[in-house]
């Protein structure tokens, strides 16, 4: 199978490239290749005549979404429907990346693929639209639902991922204050990217999945996970999600499962694994 990777370079991208590697040809597209939110640019996966494409681009800062909704739609939403198009057109499977974010947090349990979504943030609203684009414009597509990803290459739009950065603060000696009333699915790229390379390669029915690590918990839960590992003794502060500004709404209960088989190890177990990948645990 012939796979292209639209952000290669990307967290997701960088592991969707190792893995697919392992048994398939791989085209890896960064942004200089490919400017999803430009039909002609799109073109440029006809020249390749890919069996798939796995669409990792966004615009995912969400404060700036807030800012700048309307470049969250051009890249989020009109990118989605531009390659999902193109797919079309050359007979491909179209894979689109989406978010814990398209739900509202208001469930109080992990959401699964049959709940409907309602998104109460522009990055959230944009990636929904991206997720309706893909379906109705590809036939033989999958969205792919991911959360709270941490993998080695760092989210390039966010300079690195929430692992390295409370590290990162622990060892300058500076205060951890981590808000303990929000609650998520951490999730290993490497363990995503397996999923998305299973679904493809069984042959799936076509439809929305979610691909997140077994389990849940609070952003302090997982900081105080990552030093408990490391047997590293740091003092994390909870706090209110109150506590920080934000132009933006968060859900604050966007932990995800999935009923249609897909099934990943436990976080911890995923995240201990990153930190042996990093070279922080031997």
């Amino acid at each position: 199978m012939k796979v292209a990777v639209i952000g290669s370079t990307g967290q997701l991208g960088t592991d969707l490239v190792k893995v697919f590697r392992g048994g398939h040809e791989v085209i890896a597209l960064t942004h200089r290749d490919i400017e999803v939110e430009n039909p002609d640019s799109c073109r440029v996966l006809e020249e390749h005549e890919p069996d798939a494409v796995v669409n990792t681009a966004a615009f995912h800062r969400t404060e700036d979404c807030e800012l700048y909704p309307e470049r969250a739609f051009l890249v989020n939403a009109v990118g989605a429907k531009n390659v999902a198009e193109v797919c079309s057109r050359i007979g491909a499977v179209c894979v689109y990346i989406s978010t814990d974010y398209v739900f509202d947090g208001c469930k109080g349990a992990p959401y699964d693929e049959e709940d409907v979504p309602n998104p109460i943030n522009a990055y959230g609203v944009s990636k929904l639209a991206g997720e309706l684009f893909t379906r109705n414009y590809c036939e033989h597509s999958y969205v792919v639902r991911l959360a709270s990803l941490f993998g080695v290459a760092g989210a390039s739009g966010k300079g690195g991922n929430f692992v390295e950065t409370v590290i990162g603060k622990a060892r300058r000696g500076e205060e951890l204050r981590v808000v303990d009333d929000v609650v998520m699915s951490p999730t290993y790229t490497v363990d995503a990217a397996s999923a998305i390379r299973s679904l493809l390669e069984s042959g799936a029915e076509y439809g929305v999945y979610h691909a997140t690590n077994d389990g849940y918990c609070s952003w302090f839960e997982f900081a105080k996970a990552i030093f408990e590992i490391l047997g590293v003794s740091a003092s994390v502060k909870p706090i209110s999600s109150s506590d920080f500004a934000s132009r933006a709404r968060r859900p604050r209960f966007s932990a995800l499962t999935s009923v249609k088989g897909v099934k990943l190890r436990g976080w911890r177990d995923a995240l201990k694994e990153y930190l042996k990948e990093k070279g922080h645990l031997t």
